[in-house]
């Protein structure tokens, strides 16, 4: 039995005019960290609300641990921890008190679950007595984690929980994860960031509601059908302008402090051809090599479809 299971599942709003979530059907394994990929307005967090159980389908089915998300949705929300993108804790409450209002709400206690929150409880003892309004970004991450794990639930559902969050807190938050993951939490976590990606075990690709694609992110990147390079120059924007007008260029993107380009019928024989055409279109330090595609290459290719 699969943790998270959702099949053909759609949801619109504005009285069906605005079409959140498209058909979509994906499967969560047990003990797996799951990355549901994409920009805002993906339909993600619509996702989210629906496995929550505040939120109904328009129609197709979800279930979490075998438990209907509409018929079951009083013990689903037992088993689950939930964290919404919205910091959603008390802020006129210390930090302490969050932690047992939540507790207390799940008929247990911080302590007996101390083993599970630990390393996270750690970094917030310091601060125990500080109201969770006053907390900074990555330390209001770590609570509300800490709030959705007090009564040691079987799923994690993480909705962007690093938007907005600093660099560092950001690797501290997903070496959690991955603790949690250990202790055979199963875990579906949502994030806009193409980078942390390659932190799940698996991932979807979503936009514009609908799933492009489902695998592990070197299967995402396998599946890339084309050679990619990696274009520089003195004037990246006005080599950019030449190569989208060069006929034998497909597509041509910025990239960090390069440009990522394919060919037309993917054809690397070109590469000299192309270099000359834009020194003679008066472009210096041209060079174009070969480079491995990311997770985000992937996605740009696949939207482009």
């Amino acid at each position: 039995m699969n943790a998270v299971e959702l099949h053909k599942v759609s949801k619109t709003y504005a009285k069906g005019a605005v079409t959140a979530v498209n058909d979509v059907s994906f499967a969560v394994k047990r003990g797996e960290l799951f990355g549901l990929i994409g920009p805002d307005g993906a339909g993600k967090t619509s996702i989210f609300r629906v496995l929550a159980t505040l939120l109904l389908a328009d129609s197709g089915t979800a279930n979490i641990d075998g438990f209907d998300v509409v018929k079951d949705y009083k013990h689903i929300r037992e088993i689950i921890g939930y964290m919404p993108g919205r910091f959603s804790l008390y802020q006129d409450l210390k930090v302490e008190e969050n932690l047992n209002f939540f507790a207390t709400l799940f008929g247990t206690t911080v302590e007996e679950n101390r083993d599970l929150i630990n390393d996270i409880y750690v970094q917030l003892e310091p601060f125990k007595d500080r109201r969770a309004g006053k907390l900074s970004g990555g330390m209001k991450q770590k609570l509300a984690l800490c709030c959705a794990l007090v009564h040691r639930p079987s799923v994690l559902l993480l909705d962007e929980p690093t938007t907005g969050v600093d660099p560092v807190s950001r690797k501290e938050f997903w070496a959690m994860l991955t603790r949690l993951k250990e202790q055979g939490i199963s875990i579906l976590v949502s994030t806009p960031y193409m980078d942390e990606a390659k932190l799940c075990d698996r991932i979807a690709l979503m936009q514009s509601g609908r799933i492009m694609s489902v695998d592990t992110p070197d299967g995402i990147i396998a599946e890339y059908n084309t050679p990619l390079f990696g274009a520089r120059a003195t004037n990246m924007y006005l080599l950019q302008r030449s190569l989208l007008a060069d006929p034998r260029v497909e597509t041509c993107y910025t990239f960090g402090e390069e440009l990522h380009l394919t060919f037309v019928n993917g054809s690397a024989d070109v590469i000299d051809g192309v270099v000359a055409s834009m020194l003679d279109a008066g472009h210096t330090d041209v060079s174009i090599s070969s480079i491995r595609p990311t997770i985000e290459d992937c996605f740009i290719r696949l939207m482009a479809q």
